[in-house]
């Protein structure tokens, strides 16, 4: 397998098992305006991230699997604009975190399309 779409596969797969194993500060980020429970948004994200991590592993679904990936940096970047807005007013580091995400979301955008290639 290429190496940039085996790194990005297994990111993809390692955040999308930790929507199961630790749930919580993934279901705080969850925007207030989508219906349910964050839960169910938690579990729903992290299905497509374990699904997205499949298609780019595989040769045959790598283009699919890199322009869903990058569909999925897309969809998840208002809960990082949450996360921000919730962080505001948190410690420094807290701050730098969520400030951070918000433009990383672009070269993870950059990787999928390029794995998608």
């Amino acid at each position: 397998m290429r190496r940039d779409a085996a790194g990005l596969a297994a990111m993809l797969g390692g955040m999308g098992v930790l929507h199961f194993v630790a749930p919580k500060p993934f279901d705080g980020i969850v925007p207030r305006s989508l219906p349910g429970s964050p839960r169910t948004w938690t579990y729903l994200s992290g299905v497509a991230e374990l699904a997205v991590a499949a298609a780019v592993a595989h040769p045959r679904t790598r283009r699919a699997g890199g322009l869903a990936a990058a569909a999925l940096f897309v969809a998840v970047f208002p809960a990082n604009v949450r996360m921000a807005a919730d962080w505001r007013h948190a410690s420094p580091a807290k701050r730098a975190i969520a400030y951070g995400r918000l433009p990383l979301q672009a070269p993870l955008i950059a990787w999928a399309l390029r794995v998608a290639r």
